[in-house]
């Protein structure tokens, strides 16, 4: 990356999160100076000065260097179709998703919204596969309900899982024609 690159960078995160410039000297520890010429572009900070500023400004330091953010639908449905590891275990819908969307955050267009939305909804929806059943269980056996049979659990454990599959490939769609994903239900659990 180039000085003015970095530059341009650090001025603007800097700017996101209100600092002054004397500010960002102050908790980076650096002379006000250097960063004024740090961002004005005069001068390459050396790997300890982006150290300190990428920890003033609560940044990893790949964000600080590396942060074109590209878009790349590829990636995004392939971040989404990797949910579908729920197929074979539940829990690897969270997962696989959660471990492809950290290994690329902040660096891929809308990859944040679909990451949260995303992990959001498999967490909701494995959270509803283990309890609805149970709800049914426990009010069949204190008898709200006469007689409810293993068909019943294997329908609604069905239905569960065809409306995960169902969400997973029409957002895919969303995605290829370049539209916002919607994933229902959800409990914001990341924000």
């Amino acid at each position: 990356m180039d000085k003015n690159q970095l530059a341009k960078r650090i001025k603007e995160l800097r700017s996101q999160k209100g600092m002054s410039q004397e500010f960002l000297a102050e908790e980076s520890g650096l002379s006000l100076r250097t960063v004024q010429r740090i961002e004005n572009g005069e001068s390459n900070p050396t790997g300890e000065s982006l150290k300190r500023l990428s920890d003033a400004l609560n940044v990893n330091l790949d964000e600080l260097i590396d942060w074109a953010i590209i878009e790349d639908n590829k990636y995004l449905n392939y971040l989404n179709l990797s949910a579908l590891t729920f197929l074979f275990f539940p829990l690897l819908g969270i997962l696989v998703p959660f471990i492809l969307w950290t290994s690329k955050k902040g660096k891929i267009k809308n990859i944040n919204t679909l990451g949260k939305d995303l992990i959001n909804f498999e967490i909701t929806w494995t959270i509803l596969l283990f309890f609805i059943p149970l709800v049914v269980f426990i009010i069949s056996k204190i008898g709200l309900v006469e007689h409810i049979t293993l068909s019943t659990f294997f329908i609604i454990i069905s239905l569960l899982y065809v409306i995960n599959l169902i969400s997973i490939v029409l957002n895919t769609i969303r995605i290829s024609n370049e539209k916002d994903v919607i994933y229902r239900p959800q409990i914001r659990f990341l924000k």
